[in-house]
């Protein structure tokens, strides 16, 4: 006999639909799935074998084989162990299968019957709500997940057992609602507040945070660039509904969801170790999975001590940082990860870390310094934005009791400023600045006449590039919204010349 039910996997970050054949036929006994199964699907054979057994039903004494439709790219998800076994039963006549023609089956079988949650869930359940079925049957563990989507009925399964009693209309699931979950604020235990001094920093990251920007900062051991980076979250506007649908795609992709509650509401932070591989940073693998680049997307990216990553590994943020996502070619497909990002990098200025400080004496050679700036290529310092000289603070700044600004106070500007820009750009489909093209400059960026001026002597005397001429534009237009001002002034201008330059 025949049967075919649909399964689901994921290609990417895109869930894609199976198609689940199953042929039971005479012959001697044989169990063989085909259509590009990876190893994980190739040991479904002994997991369905021994879930059908042990779930009270018989497995067949035939030979049966399974093609997972379309064959043209390999299949790497435990996911389909349960769609393979609901055909199989279907096939053998131990169920009927007209209700399992409107459902999608997702799960990984137990040896004993029980379904494991998978990874990539969301994605998934939103391919079928897109294509048709209008059912999905998902592990407990997965229905929160499942639900987020609300373009399909979703039912947790415990067991195979109880999934074929809920088909064959003796023992009903109960349907999991759908999970509406709004937005909210980005808020933590960090503070802005608690950065004692460092103004210019914190102006610096403002403006990062409101256009988004990026930001390297350059300083002493000690000096408070890490504890600047990671209250860089508290300031960013809160994500939209679609910014953290994409993100939490990407998350359920990963494996990272287990333990939410719904939708991804925070921008991301990530700040990976600097042993990290090329592939572990832009993602990759044989069947390719999100890097940081990806699990960055629409928050922010903070590479701490610089200098002490792999060159190869850095040289890999060029495109991403360019184009808002990486592309990685294989020989069954080529897959495109979405990765706008901000990027926050931090560094010492030298082997030792004290070169320009007031207090304490450099140790290191000159040529020592220039070996270890020359670990960041040029072209990739091109791509920051801004460049931010962090110094080591005094007493006094220390033990300053005078009030400071708030996270939530920032955070109020920055909304406005990105308001400004969203009303501006959002017949371009941007977001923010930091999006802009060239076109873009040309059309919503009006430069005054003295700001003209101070561009051509700071292109001339900087010996700009193209696009650092561009990203000085893009950053003054920033400034400008922060002072809710529709022309770039002079001023504007030379605060972005300012944090071109420092460093």
């Amino acid at each position: 006999m025949f049967a075919q039910v649909f399964g689901a996997t994921t290609l990417g970050i895109n869930g894609i639909l199976i198609t689940v054949e199953v042929d039971i036929a005479n012959g001697l006994p044989g169990f063989d799935i085909v259509g590009l199964p990876d190893a994980s699907v190739r040991e479904a054979r002994e997991r369905v074998r021994a879930a059908i057994k042990n779930s009270g039903f018989t497995f067949p004494g035939q030979r049966i084989i399974v093609n997972l439709a379309p064959a043209d790219f390999k299949k790497d998800s435990s996911g389909l162990d349960l769609p393979i076994a609901i055909g199989i039963l279907i096939a053998s006549g131990q169920l009927t299968g007209e209700e399992c023609l409107n459902a999608v089956f997702i799960g990984e079988l137990s040896l004993e019957g029980k379904l494991r949650a998978v990874s990539g869930v969301l994605p998934m359940t939103i391919t079928a709500g897109n294509n048709g079925p209008s059912n999905v049957f998902v592990a407990p563990d997965n229905a929160q997940e499942a639900a987020i989507s609300g373009l399909v009925k979703v039912f947790a399964a415990p067991t195979l057992l109880e999934t074929v009693l809920h088909l064959q209309g003796m023992q009903r699931l109960v349907e999991r609602p759908f999970l509406d979950v709004s937005t909210a604020p980005d808020l933590t235990d960090v503070d802005f507040s608690e950065v004692q001094g460092q103004l210019t920093a914190k102006r610096a990251l403002e403006i990062a945070a409101a256009g988004g920007h990026n930001v390297i900062m350059i300083g002493a051991p000690g000096s408070g660039k890490t504890m600047l980076a990671r209250r860089l979250p508290t300031i960013l506007p809160a994500m939209s509904a679609k910014e953290s649908l994409e993100v939490t795609q990407i998350y359920s992709v990963a494996g990272l969801l287990h333990g939410l509650n719904g939708l991804v509401d925070k921008r991301p932070f990530r700040s990976p170790h600097h042993t990290i591989s090329d592939a572990g940073l832009v993602g990759g693998g044989r069947m390719p999975r999100p890097g940081e680049v990806t699990l960055s997307h629409n928050g922010v990216l903070f590479l701490d001590e610089l200098p002490e990553f792999r060159r190869s590994v850095l040289e890999v943020l060029r495109q991403p940082l360019e184009d808002g996502q990486v592309t990685i070619a294989r020989v069954n497909a080529s897959l495109s990860f979405p990765a706008k990002f901000m990027l926050i990098a931090a560094m010492n200025p030298c082997p030792c870390g004290w070169a320009g400080d007031a207090e304490r004496e450099c140790n290191c050679s000159a040529h020592d310094i220039r070996q270890y700036q020359k670990k960041i290529s040029g072209p990739l310092l091109d791509r920051i934005d801004l460049h931010v000289h962090v110094p080591r603070l005094n007493y006094q700044e220390m033990v300053d009791p005078s009030q400071r600004e708030a996270s939530a106070a920032i955070r109020q500007r920055v909304e406005a400023a990105r308001t400004r820009q969203y009303n501006r750009l959002k017949k371009y489909g941007l977001f923010c600045n930091a999006q802009m093209g060239r076109r873009h400059l040309k059309a919503t960026c009006s430069v005054m006449p003295e700001a003209e001026f101070l561009l051509k002597q700071a292109f001339e005397k900087m010996s700009l590039s193209a696009r650092g001429y561009d990203r000085i534009i893009k950053v003054g237009r920033t400034i400008a919204d922060l002072s809710n001002e529709d022309k770039i002034s002079a001023s504007h201008i030379a605060e972005a010349i300012h944090f071109r330059n420092q460093g």
